[in-house]
């Protein structure tokens, strides 16, 4: 474990001035008797373990993003591997549509009959949420992909003709020209290795068949980045635009169209493909001494470093480390800060609740700080604040580089250099964490314009990953249905 006692305060940036025969203090070091709120001490702390904002070039990062996203899109090494979902978005539905929409993801599995009305909207019905099959005790291929039929059957069989299913599934896998999807791993709770390696939309119809219903003739599969873009398509009417997809929930990503993707063959400006990013692998350098070791403590150490700094399944135990740091150090102290190291582990839901009322008593870490403890409880919320600043400021460079992608993407299908880029956005921790979402798109702005004015639009897309699942089949074209069909493809991998 890294310390700070000992250094010198030259490493620090400044500090009290060493006596003869006497090692040099750090710079909070009179802070900490005095048990004051000292934002500069707090800020050196951040800077000396690696984990402040201000280290980071912004512009350099966008970049370096769209650098990545290049050797990604071309098949090269990358920490982006730009997934083709093989899914072209085609604006307009044929009114009258019925689709049964499935979504998978964290801890339940929902469905619901959707209907497209006259003007193209979708209206969600018979909404249907269970358990996600492997998340209450291990489960065979069979028994898990029966767990699906189970709740898609009744709404099949509801009546009227069910043009498809459209099956947001986020997980990690790989994508087929077809549309279906090869299961590479489980990366949430789910209890069920054999499903692993096997295509999700045949097993959910043959888990139908032994259920004596008949599948739809269309099943596709995409994940909730790629849903969430196409839950975006109804904001732009008739107006066609650059469409960029972002999740910003337990998980990060990206997703846009792209007309040209050399590593399959792909070259359509015509008919573009859905490419999702895997925007929370992205690796540029930006992680600290207490990063590596929040890593380590993972599921899946050295993968995913961009996310682990910002998404919502990784705040709150990100938070917990670095700040039981902060108390090590002695950067500030509370008095009954020993039941908070011994913590099991620190939630983000948890910790949100406390940003946001840091001076209620009743929440988990509330009732730890007495009225009297005021500068211990800002201590704590400004550290919280450098690591949700940094977060918004490494999600803001991944969506300003897929928006510039984007928009090169619609000049090259003809739209006009001066339309706006639809940014759709879906997530507890952009909607709901404590700055996130102002930080965010304080960034994003200018970003988007440090060359040029860049127009864009940001639309939170509600219920986006059964809407966009539904529009999956309903509103867009696979790619197996155009006049430039790609070549198969080894994506490595798809996806509070």
């Amino acid at each position: 474990m890294i310390g700070l006692r000992g250094f010198s305060s030259r490493r620090l940036g400044g500090g009290i001035p060493a006596r003869a025969g006497v090692a040099p203090q750090p710079a909070y070091a009179h802070t900490i008797a005095m048990k004051r709120f000292n934002p500069l001490a707090l800020s050196e702390f951040a800077r000396f373990y690696g984990f402040h904002y201000d280290r980071i070039d912004a512009a350099g990062l966008v970049d370096d993003a769209l650098a990545e996203m290049d050797r990604g899109l071309r098949g090269q090494d990358s920490s982006l591997p730009m997934i083709p979902a093989y899914i072209s978005p085609a604006r307009g539905t044929t009114p009258g549509k019925t689709v049964i929409a499935l979504d998978a993801g964290g801890t339940n599995l929902r469905a619901a009959r959707v209907t497209f009305d006259e003007n193209g909207a979708a209206q969600a019905a018979s909404l249907r949420k269970v358990p996600m099959p492997g998340t209450n005790g291990a489960l065979g291929a069979d028994a898990f992909f029966d767990g699906i039929a189970a709740l898609a059957a009744p709404l099949i069989e509801a009546g009227g003709r069910v043009e498809g299913i459209g099956f947001c599934f986020s997980y990690p896998m790989r994508i087929t020209e077809d549309a279906d999807g090869i299961l590479t791993a489980f990366s949430k709770e789910v209890d069920a290795p054999q499903v692993v390696g096997r295509r999700i939309g045949a097993g959910l119809r043959e888990a139908l068949a032994r259920r004596n219903v008949r599948p739809p003739e269309k099943i596709v599969l995409l994940n909730d980045t790629a849903a969430a873009l196409l839950a975006g398509l109804p904001a732009c009417g008739a107006m066609a635009a650059p469409l960029v997809g972002c999740i910003l929930g337990t998980g990060f990503n990206t997703a846009y169209p792209e007309t040209y993707i050399p590593k399959i063959g792909f070259d359509c400006p015509a008919a573009p493909q859905i490419v999702v990013c895997e925007s929370g692998s992205f690796a540029h350098g930006f992680m600290g001494a207490l990063d590596r070791e929040h890593d380590c403590a993972t599921k899946n150490p050295g993968t995913y470093a961009l996310e682990k700094a910002s998404a919502g399944a990784y705040l709150g135990s990100l938070n917990f480390h670095i700040t039981k740091q902060a108390l090590r150090d002695g950067i500030f102290s509370f008095d009954r800060q020993d039941e908070f190291m011994a913590l099991p582990a620190l939630h983000t839901k948890d910790l949100n609740a406390f940003l946001r009322e840091p001076s209620a008593q009743t929440s988990l870490l509330g009732e730890l700080f007495a009225d009297h403890e005021q500068d211990a409880r800002q201590s704590f919320e400004y550290i919280a604040s450098i690591i949700t600043q940094r977060a918004a400021l490494l999600c803001a460079a991944m969506v300003a580089a897929t928006a510039e992608k984007a928009a090169e993407c619609g000049r090259a299908q003809g739209l006009c250099a001066s339309s706006p880029v639809r940014i759709a956005v879906e997530g507890t921790t952009y909607m709901a964490y404590k700055g996130m979402r102002s930080a965010l798109e304080s960034y994003l702005h200018v970003m988007l314009n440090r060359h040029r004015p860049q127009a864009y639009i940001i639309t939170p897309a509600e219920q986006a990953s059964l809407l966009g699942a539904a529009a999956a089949v309903a509103g867009t074209r696979s790619n197996t249905e155009t006049a430039a069909a790609p070549s198969p493809l080894r994506a490595r991998g798809a996806g509070f």
